[in-house]
């Protein structure tokens, strides 16, 4: 999703830019607009990734969360070192660190670290949890239930859309080399308080219970989730339990100039992903 809010807010800053696309990738949404081109790119080969990456000065990585993240990201980094990148703006996350016990952050850590160990400018942008993360979750709040293994920690979650316009300021204006975002939303707000906004723009009581984490993890496999990603989102919620994913940052307005988006407009904005079938 962040990828193509990210590609969304290129597009309509008038930015000229390539996506870098899967083989026999048609390139979905972004295929044919103005100013948009691709090339392809295979995070598990790297003579394509250094083959996408000729003549690039700044790109973003993003890919999808899995076990082979870590190396598939690596191996892009190294690339991007080979094709003397100037910049690559990454998709981080609050609280990145090798050393954590989030599997997540370990790995997002250890990019890092391979990023600033390399030749390449760097900008990390690290959102806390993202408010669109609870799309998937739309059945059950359709049925005004939202159950959690988190308590009433709260969390400062953030829109994807401010996600994207950070990431879009980073790629597209100087002076962004170097520096760290940690990209929140305005308050940190507890699974109750998102159980009932969601309710409020859906018309409808929407129910918080804070379940024990086996019943979230076998909820989440027997919807699909791979066991690792499972797991990990499970680590996700101890790493919130733990207050360490409370802090509100001013870094959305001040990269942007504009103040980030509420739980509530987040709420309204997605309410059709909400309602029932």
């Amino acid at each position: 999703m962040i990828g193509s809010l990210l590609t969304e807010a290129l597009i309509a800053g008038g930015e000229e830019f390539s996506v870098m696309l899967r083989p026999r990738d048609s390139g979905g949404r972004v295929a044919g607009k103005p100013g948009v081109t691709s090339t392809e790119g295979d995070f598990d080969d790297p003579a394509s990734l250094r083959g996408a990456l000729e003549g690039v000065d700044r790109a973003f990585l993003l890919t999808n969360s899995t076990e082979h993240t870590e190396a598939q990201q690596i191996a892009f980094v190294e690339a991007a070192q080979a094709q003397r990148v100037g910049q690559v703006v990454y998709l981080s996350q609050l609280a990145a660190d090798p050393q954590s016990p989030v599997r997540f952050l370990r790995y997002h850590g250890a990019v890092e670290t391979a990023l600033t160990s390399s030749s390449v400018g760097w900008t990390f942008v690290r959102p806390n949890l993202i408010m669109q993360a609870y799309i998937p979750f739309a059945p059950l709040i359709a049925q005004g239930a939202l159950g959690v293994p988190i308590g009433d920690a709260t969390v400062s979650v953030v829109d994807a859309r401010d996600i994207a316009a950070v990431a879009a300021a980073a790629l597209t204006e100087d002076g962004h080399v170097g520096k760290t975002y940690t990209v929140t939303g305005p308050a940190a707000v507890t699974h109750a308080e998102i159980a009932t906004e969601l309710g409020d723009a859906v018309g409808r009581t929407v129910r918080f219970e804070s379940i024990p984490p086996e019943a979230f993890l076998a909820a989440l496999t027997g919807a699909g989730m791979p066991e690792w990603q499972a797991e990990g989102l499970l680590e996700d919620y101890a790493h919130y339990v733990r207050g360490e994913a409370s802090a509100v940052s001013p870094d959305v307005a001040q990269v942007t100039g504009t103040s980030p988006r509420s739980l509530r407009d987040f709420a309204h904005d997605y309410s059709d992903a909400f309602q029932s079938a």
